[in-house]
């Protein structure tokens, strides 16, 4: 009977959300920390709990920190040849080294006069150094490219990629396009990187078939997402794998292809068009372009619970979405980038408790 009873209340804490630690409250914005910006599209904070932000549209990095309870936002490095093509490309992710205290490195995703690249600098005293390309030959374009970078608990960097409006690059291992790449801080691929049972390859690949990834996150197990925009019918939320093919542009949302990896939720495209991606508070969250919502999904191991929508149409289009440091989460609105409706205080990056 203890027995049995005991597992009665495990089943209940799981049905209830407890035991995959999401909680059920709703989220609540409980500030601003700054606003009048243009498009801020890449978070990266520092260890001293300040944050690098990138302007896509400006090609300017800003320093964020905190001086006498007050948030400061001052300009300390721009990066050049940014935005050339417009729409969707420009000054988009930023990353920070997980050895900052020491070696200072700071990571950037920008868009080039031929091609997207990662390129890296120092920060240092206030200012952010030359910068140097470790990474090119990233397709570029109006639209789809890709831009979120982060660095995984395995210590690598990880790089997202859009298709760059050429569906086939997806599928074709020779190209960095539409792709999610893993690589070494010098930009090489990073061991332990899949080979694809031996075909032609770019080795910096890590998993393949995607149409335009602009949110990666890891769970507390340290398990990969990706929030991945889709054409005309699904956006998706992925799992993602070594080596995983997700179906672009064969699959738009879930299929039967095989070999194919299937979304775990999916979405109408007037509803999402999730951009950022982080995981706080036992659940991920998504921020909504099209959408105009910050999606919740709670996360219960490898598979994931009913998703719920927050804010609705209150800030407009919503972009990066990080975990900082109180645990709290930055959510950027993104309605200067041609298609919102900015508002007097717009854009903005707003404190979400989750």
């Amino acid at each position: 009977m203890l027995r049995r009873l005991t597992g009665l209340l495990a089943l209940m804490l799981a049905l209830s959300g407890c035991a995959g630690g999401a909680r059920s409250e709703a989220p609540e914005v409980v500030g601003t920390i700054a606003r009048d910006l243009a498009v801020p599209w890449g978070i990266a904070f520092l260890p001293d709990g300040s944050a690098l932000v990138t302007e896509r549209d400006r090609g300017r990095v800003l320093w964020l920190r905190q001086t006498a309870g007050r948030w400061q936002v001052r300009t300390v490095g721009r990066v050049a040849a940014t935005s050339v093509r417009g729409g969707e490309s420009g000054l988009l992710g930023i990353a920070v080294s997980p050895d900052f205290a020491r070696d200072r490195r700071v990571f950037v995703y920008a868009t080039g006069p031929d091609s997207n690249r990662v390129v890296r600098g120092r920060f240092a005293e206030g200012r952010l150094g030359a910068l140097h390309e470790i990474l090119g030959s990233i397709p570029s374009a109006a639209i789809h490219d890709g831009g979120r970078i982060a660095f995984g608990p395995d210590g690598y960097l990880y790089v997202s990629t859009g298709e760059s409006g050429r569906p086939e690059l997806a599928q074709n291992l020779r190209s960095l396009g539409g792709k999610i790449l893993r690589i070494t801080q010098d930009g090489r691929p990073a061991p332990g990187n899949p080979d694809f049972g031996g075909r032609p390859h770019r080795g910096e690949i890590w998993s393949y078939g995607h149409r335009n990834v602009q949110g990666l996150a890891w769970d507390r197990a340290g398990r990969m997402w990706a929030s991945e925009f889709g054409q005309d019918r699904y956006d998706e939320l992925n799992q993602i794998v070594r080596g995983g093919d997700y179906g672009w542009p064969l699959v738009e949302g879930r299929g039967h292809a095989e070999g194919m990896r299937n979304p775990l939720v999916t979405w109408s495209t007037d509803e999402a068009s999730p951009s950022g991606l982080a995981y706080a508070a036992g659940s991920l969250w998504l921020g909504a372009l099209r959408g105009e919502r910050l999606w919740q999904v709670p996360v219960h191991g490898s598979s994931t619970g009913e998703p719920h929508s927050w804010f609705i149409g209150r800030y407009g289009r919503l972009r990066t979405v990080v975990p900082a440091p109180d645990g709290n989460l930055w959510v950027t609105t993104s309605n200067h980038d041609g298609r919102g409706s900015p508002g007097p205080q717009d854009d903005r990056i707003l404190v979400v408790r989750p």
